[in-house]
């Protein structure tokens, strides 16, 4: 078949000229010299560049943002040590075997470096009998306060070690499961959690992930782009590109200072496949253009500038879906931003600079149709089927998006069978796993080391602790009421006990719960997350709201509980705000590539349908939003868009070339239809590829973006030919 002239590169717009002359008219290196750049540059990165991901407790937030500034003024108040919580369980925890297991626990863990010290049952309280039935001991140590009730047929207690300012968790953590993995006993089930022990497991989660997607990546796309192109040339070409991008990505992050973090710990398999894309297009357009032109030519030049424009607009929409995500002030989401927009240009230079050399050493194949059918699938009877399904489906979905719940609980986060999530489910059906420090003052001025002041604390502390979604709450109440069982306790009053608990001889145990003033004070709690169902700001209000009725004035508020319900508030205002905004962005691309009034709302509609699809899923099945599979959605578009882009592309070309409009649509998506699936198949197979991963969130991250891709490739080669003609049925043939 001969090509007709809106199938010849010269119908390129002048965007794709401009941008792709420097590489029409230079020479691209060899492909043996190319293939040597690819290893030299992937080996210079493992060996130079750290890949080590970084995880703090507080990569929730950017250090400026106003809830760590709150977190860091109740840490100025009332300074704290990092703590890694132990728990253990018995039938009798005050037996006297098990109580020297305890002892002999303690003070194994007190040995280990990076560990300032170990409060336990038998460490801290005046006896292990004041650790049970003490009003502070019992609910700092005992099970959830309960003064050592049996929880079930077992009793718990809790081992608390503060760590040395600056310990090194990744030396540290395996040296405290060692000596825990040594003292377990059937009569003695031990657990371990707390922030700097979670955080250091999901370092090592995504050092794990980081080794299993590149390796899964080469061989499954290695094995499938086998399969589909069938030459070694163009199979090695493909591979070679892609590992070239992710090692420059990764030597350009972090050559500008950044690391990767819980969510770049991706970025990866991200650069892979958005490089791919850009390789199955240009590709596919080779395969045809060479097949049909005169034997000897190159195809290579003209495949770029035909392949080039489209290619240019996805990568713009793709970099906007990342930049979108620097709205979010959650720490990790903007790190994304950065290094996917990064990974993108990258990948789209790359593409472009790299892989043409190896279409230029392949085989073309004479005479054939470059796998290309121009059989439209769509057309018929079954577009106005294929709409009415996506309809259906769509609706279908809809129901789910009230569902949707952007504040999942932290056990969430991970594994309910691996070592964090057991972990932190026993320290939660104890005494509560997400921290709390709720800063309070005197409602009318006064101090806090008053009598007046002490019954009403102690009124807030009876009112918070029967909340169900609160596990442990301590404050100067408890503190005031375990010194007032001392033998010397009857001759102080109130004042004269806060000065006693605030001097060096209790070591300034007071100092935790007021102020040196005594004019503000701290409630500091451990809340319950599972089966929690009540958002956590409604909790914090009820909290707050105790507070007040009994005279204090709450002020500040901090901790990982709070850290997280703030997060929850940006990630459902980002859904709104953020893919808002995108969507308008892609509608003024969609504009510059179609031209027409038409054709960009029938794009917008597709690109709203692709995020009702994802989060309308995720809300049926029950799927957690949370901060990070949240930006799947902006992924998903910033990719699936592209579709959209080489399709509308290719119809304007056919109508520039007097082509009627439906019948430029049917020759275009009989072209593009392969590529078009083909695309969404490799991309929703690299972003599957996240299904193999230890941590919970990014396993949903991949789920949504398959979603949105398998999505995307439908409401392109369905709604949008269908929208963008709606009304013009007599023009059809």
């Amino acid at each position: 078949m001969a090509p007709t002239p809106a199938d010849r590169p010269t119908g390129s717009g002048p965007l794709s000229r401009r941008l792709l002359r420097p590489a029409l008219g230079g020479r691209e290196p060899g492909p043996w010299a190319a293939l040597v750049l690819a290893v030299a540059a992937v080996a210079l990165v493992v060996l130079l560049v750290d890949l080590t991901p970084r995880v703090e407790g507080d990569f929730f937030f950017a250090s400026d943002d106003p809830q760590l500034r709150e977190s860091a003024e109740i840490e100025a108040l009332f300074p704290s040590r990092p703590q890694v919580l132990v728990s253990a369980s018995a039938a009798d925890l005050r037996a006297p075997g098990t109580e020297e297991r305890l002892r002999k626990l303690t003070g194994e863990l007190e040995k280990v470096p990076g560990v300032a010290s170990v409060l336990s049952a038998v460490s801290g309280p005046p006896s292990p009998a004041a650790a049970f039935e003490g009003p502070f001991w019992s609910r700092l140590l005992a099970s959830g306060g309960a003064g050592g009730e049996r929880t079930g047929e077992e009793a718990s207690t809790l081992l608390i070690l503060e760590l040395e300012d600056g310990a090194r968790t990744e030396v540290l953590v395996p040296r405290l499961e060692t000596v825990v993995a040594r003292a377990r006993a059937p009569e003695l089930r031990l657990a371990i959690s707390g922030v700097p022990y979670v955080v250091e497991l999901i370092r090592q989660h995504l050092v794990r992930d980081l080794r299993v997607f590149t390796a899964a990546a080469l061989v499954v796309f290695g094995l499938l782009v086998a399969l589909i192109y069938r030459d070694l040339r163009l199979t090695l070409g493909v591979l070679a590109t892609c590992l070239t991008a992710c090692a420059v990505a990764l030597a350009t992050l972090r050559l500008a200072g950044l690391t990767l973090g819980v969510l770049t710990a991706n970025l990866v398999t991200i650069v892979f496949v958005l490089t791919l894309s850009h390789l199955v297009y240009l590709t596919a357009n080779w395969r045809r253009l060479a097949a049909e032109s005169p034997p000897g030519d190159d195809a290579v030049p003209a495949a770029m500038a035909f392949t080039g424009e489209a290619s240019f607009w996805c990568m713009a929409t793709t970099l906007l879906g990342f930049l979108s995500l620097l709205l979010a002030s959650a720490q990790p989401l903007r790190e994304l931003a950065v290094a996917g927009a990064i990974g993108t240009l990258v990948a789209f230079a790359t593409a472009y600079g790299l892989y043409p050399s190896f279409l230029r050493a392949a085989a073309p194949r004479r005479g054939a149709t470059g796998g290309e059918s121009l059989a439209d699938p769509f057309g018929g009877r079954r577009l106005g089927a294929g709409v009415a399904l996506l309809a259906a489906l769509a609706a279908v979905a809809a129901i789910g998006l009230p569902r949707i719940d952007t504040d999942p609980g932290l056990l969430a986060y991970f594994d309910r069978g691996g070592g964090i999530g057991k972990g932190l489910a026993a320290i939660d059906a104890e005494g509560g796993s997400s921290p709390l420090r709720v800063v309070f003052a005197d409602a009318g001025g006064g101090r806090l080391d008053t009598e007046d002041a002490f019954e009403r604390l102690a009124a807030v502390q009876r009112e918070v602790e029967a909340d169900p979604e609160v596990g442990t709450a301590l404050s100067l109440a408890p503190l005031l009421q375990e010194a007032a069982r001392s033998s010397f306790a009857g001759f102080l009053g109130v004042p004269q006990l806060v000065d006693l608990l605030l001097s060096p001889v209790f070591r300034g145990v007071a100092r935790s719960f007021v102020t040196d003033d005594r004019e503000r004070g701290v409630m500091v709690l451990r809340m319950r997350e599972a089966g929690r169902k009540t958002p956590r700001r409604q909790v914090e209000a009820r909290i707050e709201a105790a507070l007040a009725r009994h005279g204090f004035t709450p002020l500040v508020a901090g901790g990982l509980y709070e850290l997280q319900g703030a997060l929850a508030d940006l990630v459902a205002s980002s859904l709104l705000v953020g893919l808002g905004g995108l969507a308008l962005l892609f509608t003024a691309i969609a504009w510059a590539v179609s031209r027409s009034v038409r054709t960009s709302g029938a794009m917008l509609a597709c690109l709203v349908g692709t995020p009702v699809f994802i989060f309308g899923a995720m809300g049926l099945a029950g799927l957690p939003v949370d901060f990070i599979s949240s930006p799947a959605a902006n992924v998903a578009l910033g990719m699936g868009i592209d579709s959209m882009i080489h399709l509308v592309t290719a119809v304007r070309r056919l109508r520039a070339e007097g082509v009627s409009e439906w019948q430029a649509w049917t020759v275009a998506r009989g072209r593009l239809w392969r590529a078009i699936v083909g695309a969404a198949t490799i991309l929703a197979l690299g972003f599957g590829l996240f299904g193999l991963s230890s941590f919970p969130p990014t396993r949903r991250f991949g789920v949504a973006v398959v979603i949105g891709l398998a999505a995307a490739a439908a409401l392109t080669l369905v709604v949008l030919p269908y929208l963008s003609t709606l009304g013009r049925r007599s023009r059809r043939t």
